[in-house]
């Protein structure tokens, strides 16, 4: 059997595929050229903001002295699972090393890279979970120096609950600046800030953009598009459960896909029936995000059977997986391709989000492909040495020699040839290159 789609979205990720390039091309070219001034104009402009850009101790320490103590308590139970388990990611990369040959060592070195950038969006909502995601492992990873750096509000500042989040998880700067300008700040070490090595976080089209047009000059964690969600159901699943699971990620944005694959026609329509009523019950915001991202964007596919169902996910390659379904060990063992993946009803997506521990910064648009999400590993480049006794190099010069001459690097092979005359004067060795 053919998949059977039951909805079709009539909008792709793609489809809106912003053309903002130029502006944000512009916007850093001035802001490189600029420096601060120019820095500090853009976030006149578009944050509406003329406090601080750096926060003082006695700002942050006024800013949480707003966060209700219940909310501190839920920041440090969220950050605590995000902790733990990125220092278990971090237990996973070891310094090794080999003997390739008696007396030739070959090693691998895990070293933090030296400076984050944290973006933590503060639009429409205020992303306290985002400053926990990403100064949180970067902290364990040991860099040296990390800024978060979040839009100010009009008149108040960076939202005192991500001020806090960002001081408990770590940050060493706090920055009140948005949109590509802070992106920019970060990257060229704008108002004493060191030079970012790596950005990490979610944002808008224009930090999006500004994070793919930089990539290359500093480390990004990932290109994002809209976030998306996929949910695999068979006939034991609850169809109230499924529903609200795809309109808690419908309501992320307009343009952001959920997609629900199942081999029980019977839960397929009863889903599609639940979800306008759950939609229509959000208050304004989320409702017309759900709204729009349900109409235009989800897609509902009925399959022959689970294998069907895991080869639709793998093609689609969310960057949230759930599944409801039945013998949860078969579906961990098959899927291959997702960001992140919640395995049977008693979790969900939303957990992920926020507070469970493992990391909500995920590919999208497909690039669960071949990539997963923001971990401790994403601030460590995994570096390689060697070291040699000189009789331990002299098969490996001799390789080297034949084969770049083949190649026809003279140079190079003049480089092993200088070690062998110098260590084993007197000694022939055939350094021709191969027949």
């Amino acid at each position: 059997m053919a998949r059977d789609y039951l909805k079709t979205a009539t909008r792709t990720s793609t489809t809106d595929a912003s053309e903002v390039h130029d502006t944000v091309q512009a916007i850093l070219d001035e802001i490189e050229a600029g420096g601060d001034a120019k820095a500090l104009d853009y976030a006149a402009r578009f944050d509406r903001y003329d406090g601080n850009t750096l926060l003082t101790p006695e700002e942050i320490e006024a800013a949480i002295a707003q966060v209700p103590e219940k909310l501190k308590a839920d920041i440090r139970f969220a950050h605590d699972n995000v902790r733990r388990f990125a220092e278990l990611q971090k237990g996973t990369v070891a310094d090794v090393e080999m003997e390739i040959e008696p007396g030739f060592v070959a090693g691998q070195k895990a070293i933090p890279v030296d400076a984050a950038g944290c973006y933590v969006p503060g639009g429409r909502y205020s992303h306290i979970a985002s400053a926990i995601m990403t100064v949180t492992t970067a902290k364990v990873a040991g860099c040296r120096h990390i800024t978060a750096c979040s839009p100010p509000r009009p008149g108040v500042g960076v939202a005192p609950a991500i001020v806090y989040a960002a001081h408990i998880c770590g940050a060493d700067r706090i920055m009140a600046m948005g949109g590509v300008q802070g992106v920019a700040a970060m990257t060229f070490g704008l108002f004493g800030l060191p030079k970012a090595n790596i950005l990490v976080g979610p944002g808008n089209q224009f930090v999006a953009e500004a994070k793919r047009i930089l990539f290359g000059r500093v480390g990004i964690d990932m290109i994002a598009g809209p976030t998306d969600s996929l949910i695999l159901a068979d006939a034991t699943a609850d169809a109230q459960i499924v529903a609200t699971d795809l309109v808690s990620q419908a309501e992320h944005g307009y343009n952001s896909p959920v997609w629900l694959v199942t081999d029980d026609r019977a839960l397929a329509e009863r889903v599609m029936e639940i979800v306008p009523d759950l939609i229509e019950d959000l208050p304004e915001l989320n409702r017309d995000n759900a709204r729009a991202a349900w109409r235009d964007y989800a897609e509902v596919i009925l399959c022959a059977d689970r294998e069907e169902m895991a080869a639709t996910s793998d093609d689609y390659a969310p960057e949230h997986l759930t599944v409801q379904a039945g013998d949860l060990d078969w579906w961990l063992d098959r899927l291959t391709c997702y960001g992140s993946l919640f395995l049977g009803e008693e979790t969900t997506v939303s957990y992920g989000d926020k507070a469970s521990g493992t990391n909500h910064v995920l590919p999208t648009s497909g690039a669960a492909g071949y990539t997963g999400g923001l971990s401790v590993h994403k601030y460590m480049k995994i570096v390689t040495w060697q070291r040699a006794t000189r009789e331990g190099s002299k098969a490996v010069a001799q390789a080297t020699a034949r084969i770049s001459r083949l190649e026809g690097m003279e140079g190079h092979a003049r480089a092993a040839d200088v070690r062998l005359a110098k260590y084993f004067p007197g000694e022939n060795f055939d350094l021709s290159a191969h027949d």
